[in-house]
């Protein structure tokens, strides 16, 4: 299997600086976009889009002409981004763990060959696991991933580290994708693996997710119960009054 070796520089000032701010505290300075410069010896566009990331992710907030600042994290995830569990859990001071359940080559299915382009029956990474935070069953995630990240996955620790940054230390990048959210009723294995009473209501989110080439690398469902996990959505307001052509 051919592996990726390069690495952004501005995404491994962003890895830094996110280390630095578990040990931070709302209001604490970061460093200034000069100071990056000089510390990582990198351009100042460099270390803006570095600072960018955090800023979008509501864990920095830049004030010109005084600094970056940290902040108090957001209770929930904001829809139109994804952050790996384990750093969500973090960035809200929350101890990430999880339970594995199922780690296989196993043949796609239908819906997985599509979501992930390749032939139906193909083989594909599949992991099953409970994400828990702070010891409390947050998630059932089922992930489905192309079978060139299989030396990767396999050997990577899913209990008490991130399958992101496993693929990241191995060069593969997730970049961006797409999700649908709907709402379902537990299942019997739903409401035993997360102590909920069957039919109670779950929110449900099934993305596909893809590398820095714009290919699909990622396949998940991941079943949160509805009292234990909310997205924050951002929106524009539909201009009602705009000229409509005759």
């Amino acid at each position: 299997m051919t592996r990726l070796a390069w690495t952004p520089t501005y995404r491994s000032i962003e890895l830094d600086l996110r280390a630095r701010l578990r040990t931070m505290h709302p209001g604490d300075r970061l460093p200034s976009d000069s100071e990056l410069c000089r510390e990582f010896g990198v351009s100042r566009m460099t270390a803006r889009n570095a600072m960018q990331r955090l800023t979008e992710d509501g864990l920095v907030q830049r004030i010109p002409g005084l600094g970056s600042f940290v902040v108090e994290p957001p209770a929930h995830r904001y829809a139109d981004r994804l952050q790996a569990f384990t750093h969500e859990m973090r960035r809200l001071g929350r101890v990430p763990s999880s339970t594995l359940l199922a780690r296989e080559i196993r043949p796609a299915t239908d819906g997985e060959a599509s979501a992930l382009q390749v032939r139906p029956a193909e083989p594909v990474v599949a992991i099953r696991r409970i994400r828990h935070a702070d010891g409390v069953a947050t998630a059932i995630e089922t992930a489905v991933l192309v079978r060139r990240t299989e030396d990767i996955v396999m050997a990577a620790d899913l209990e008490t580290g991130s399958l992101h940054e496993a693929l990241a230390a191995a060069g593969l990048h997730l970049r961006r994708g797409y999700a649908t959210i709907t709402a379902e009723a537990a299942t019997p294995d739903d409401a035993r693996l997360l102590g909920v009473v069957e039919g109670d209501a779950l929110l449900v989110e099934r993305r596909t997710i893809l590398d820095v080439h714009g290919r699909p690398v990622e396949a998940t469902e991941s079943r949160y119960p509805g009292g234990r996990y909310a997205l924050d959505v951002r929106f524009e307001v539909e201009d009602n009054h705009a000229a409509v052509p005759a």
